[in-house]
């Protein structure tokens, strides 16, 4: 305890808090050593004795005030806990008690400490500096939560369902991060709330807590939780620093997010916004982010300005490539079938990241190009007195029933292909009108299709 609390105060009499929040992260992979060595032998009493002279009566402890030690002291003793069950759950003690580990004991006690945490800001007067130790442990909270989910779903006694003719097993498949996410909305708040001056307010931590509860939302499939963020958020946003002046990993995560809440909802032009925010943001070598991005993006772009991802862009990130590639490739070549097969292949890819019904949508721009060919392979009519030749603006409705027919590589009857065109032309993506009873398609002479210099 003496070595961690060493590091305890050189950081807190330097202010760090990135060092501070340092003495709280159990990162076996990095420091195994030195959480043995925290450990001991295990024993409560010693532990609880080494902290309460550390921090009341040893004579070079830091100078703060009586409850702020206190403060300070129980997160502690509280981590000192955590530690052992998570160098038993590992495999890292042997002892008698170790056989009983799990990693919901260890969610739990981080539990106590991330409450604790947040008690040192509410009654113990911590001040903004200290925030990261909040990073910290909502950080943890959240991958002990999924790993105590993940134990229970291995270890679950099957024979004991047999009586639970109304459980929902579903309801039950995320309890611990749901509990989580309970927790984690108290850190939102605790940085929400603080009424102190900007420079010496709890809410420049604010982001990285609505980052971990986005990412905590999306993971239970419970985004309507994350629109109420927002909503909190929008509410207060006179009182809070501008986005800008947060680091911009927060920055990044916080768009992205908010990029793909207005995905969903179908706000394709704002999530476009967000998104193209979040990608002139990111680090260049972060590239597992910036595929992320793309994978909202690129759908945005084909709804909103109907253009399509560059081999160029899409070589950098393998897994795209083979995904968008084949509907690109698609919807320039004007080939209905070849869309159809691309979607039908990225299916199960498409749907687990909801962009499923937003890239069908693309199939509209499909026809829009393969009805543009049909109009221009229709050349132009004879011209009058000299006058500057005009595209054939009449095109029988037959010629565009065999275009389909070939592109779709399937059987369709004229009034199919009279219900696409109408709809083709109520979006906008063509103008004209149906002459239904002359089997004819007029089309405007100047615009016939927007947006494609025809």
């Amino acid at each position: 305890m003496d070595a961690l609390i060493h590091r305890f105060r050189t950081a807190y009499a330097a202010m760090k808090g990135d060092q501070l929040a340092e003495t709280l992260r159990p990162d076996l992979q990095a420091q195994a050593a030195e959480l043995i060595a925290l450990w001991g032998r295990g024993n409560l009493r010693e532990a609880t004795a080494d902290t309460n002279f550390l921090f009341y009566t040893d004579p070079s402890r830091p100078r703060m005030s009586q409850e702020e030690s206190q403060g300070w002291s129980e997160i502690y003793l509280v981590y000192w806990k955590a530690v052992g069950e998570i160098l038993a759950v590992e495999g890292l003690r042997t002892d008698a008690k170790a056989s009983n580990a799990s990693w919901t004991k260890v969610y739990e006690l981080w539990k106590d400490l991330t409450l604790q945490v947040i008690r040192g800001y509410t009654h113990y007067d911590f001040e903004n500096w200290t925030i990261p130790c909040l990073y910290v442990a909502g950080k943890y909270l959240r991958l002990f939560a999924m790993r105590a989910d993940e134990e229970r779903k291995t270890t679950e006694d099957t024979s004991m369902t047999v009586l639970q003719d109304d459980f929902d097993p579903e309801a039950e498949e995320h309890k611990w991060l749901e509990d989580c996410a309970r927790h984690l909305n108290r850190i939102f708040q605790t940085c929400l709330n603080d009424r102190a001056p900007l420079e010496e307010s709890r809410k420049w931590g604010i982001y990285y807590a609505i980052n971990l509860l986005f990412k905590t939302h999306f993971k239970l499939n419970s985004i309507s939780l994350s629109k109420n963020v927002l909503k909190a958020i929008s509410a207060t946003r006179a009182d809070m620093p501008s986005l800008d002046k947060f680091p911009k990993s927060q920055q990044v995560t916080f768009k992205y997010y908010e990029g793909v809440l207005s995905f969903l909802e179908e706000n394709y032009v704002e999530a476009e916004q967000h998104l193209t925010m979040a990608w002139h943001l990111c680090h260049k070598d972060a590239k597992r982010n910036l595929e992320l991005i793309l994978t909202y993006l690129i759908p945005c772009h084909l709804l909103t300005t109907h253009t399509l991802p560059s081999a160029q862009l899409l070589e950098s990130f393998p897994h795209l490539q083979q995904l968008f590639l084949p509907l690109a490739s698609a919807i320039k070549n004007a080939d209905l079938h070849a869309f159809d097969a691309a979607l039908r292949d990225g299916e199960d890819e498409f749907i687990k990241r909801r962009i499923y019904l937003t890239l069908e949508r693309g199939r509209d721009i499909a026809l829009r190009n393969l009805l543009r060919k049909v109009f221009i392979a229709g050349g132009f009519e004879e011209a009058k007195d000299g006058a500057a030749p005009v595209r054939r603006t009449r095109i029988p409705l037959a010629e565009f029933t065999a275009a389909i027919k070939i592109s779709g590589r399937e059987v369709i009857d004229t009034d199919e292909v009279e219900c696409l065109l109408a709809n083709m032309i109520y979006k906008n993506l063509m103008k004209g009108y149906i002459a239904h009873d002359r089997a004819i398609v007029v089309l405007s002479k100047s615009g016939a299709f927007p947006g494609t210099k025809v």
